[in-house]
């Protein structure tokens, strides 16, 4: 497909989606966040990607809301533009593929949920990350939802009380990316984290990122009651079998996808 506001590209087994209108600070417009919707739905639909990174071009990874969607509107045009972005996050987080964060410069607002929603985020030494909505009287309302579940409860009120950005180190520290780079290093350590997770079965990454979304909110024995469950029928999987069996004549193990 081809889109207005998204770079996609394909070097299997990873693929690359690029924001792309750095004249708005890749701001999350309606069109964007559509178009951003599909490709992580077209690509999760792929087989041969086993691995998505999400980048973007320009002086901000994305500066958050496009806010000229949220002036003068009505309940229900703003109702949209909130539903928009939860389907989103959601379609991230539901598809079978790790989805890598690849952050530099700056992230805020949405953009800073859209971090902290992806599964895994590698930053470069002067990204920052901030909820500031506070500070123009829009509460950060539904960033908090993945910031909260990112870096617990009082850092999260910390940054979206305050609004004030923290430094790709303390977003580290806290757990809202999961390695920090120098920025010439940055595009070269997020593929390096893909090709790693790449390796791995496709059918187990699959299971395993849907098991631990499920699992998180649950109480521990109902955890345990599901992930049991889940871990005794991917010991069936042939991936599962094979992988064992080669762990066991000490060689490599080759993948099925079933």
């Amino acid at each position: 497909m081809e889109y207005q506001t998204l770079l996609v590209e394909r070097a299997l087994p990873i693929a690359r989606i690029t924001l792309n209108r750095p004249e708005r600070r890749n701001a999350l417009a309606l069109d964007l966040m559509e178009e951003l919707t599909s490709a992580f739905k077209t690509l999760g639909g792929d087989d041969d990607v086993r691995a998505i990174i999400l980048a973007a071009n320009g002086p901000a990874f994305s500066a958050g809301h496009d806010l000229r969607e949220l002036v003068d509107g009505d309940i229900n045009q703003y109702r949209h533009v909130f539903d928009v972005c939860t389907d989103l996050m959601t379609t991230i987080q539901s598809i079978r593929q790790p989805v890598i964060a690849q952050v530099a410069r700056i992230a805020t607002a949405a953009g800073c949920q859209l971090v902290a929603t992806c599964d895994l985020a590698v930053a470069a030494e002067d990204a920052k990350f901030a909820t500031p909505g506070v500070k123009i009287g829009l509460f950060c309302t539904t960033p908090m939802v993945a910031l909260s579940r990112a870096v617990g409860r009082k850092r999260a009120l910390q940054m979206l009380l305050t609004g004030q950005a923290i430094s790709a180190e303390t977003a580290a520290e806290w757990g809202l990316v999961n390695q920090v780079v120098p920025a010439d290093e940055l595009e070269s350590a997020t593929r390096a984290l893909a090709v790693a997770v790449a390796e791995s079965s496709p059918l187990t990454v699959a299971l395993g990122k849907q098991a631990f979304y499920t699992q998180i909110d649950l109480d521990q024995p109902k955890a345990y009651a599901y992930a049991k469950e889940i871990m005794s029928m991917n010991a069936l999987a042939a991936d599962a079998q094979e992988g064992m069996c080669a762990f066991l004549a000490k060689r490599a193990p080759t993948w099925v996808g079933r």
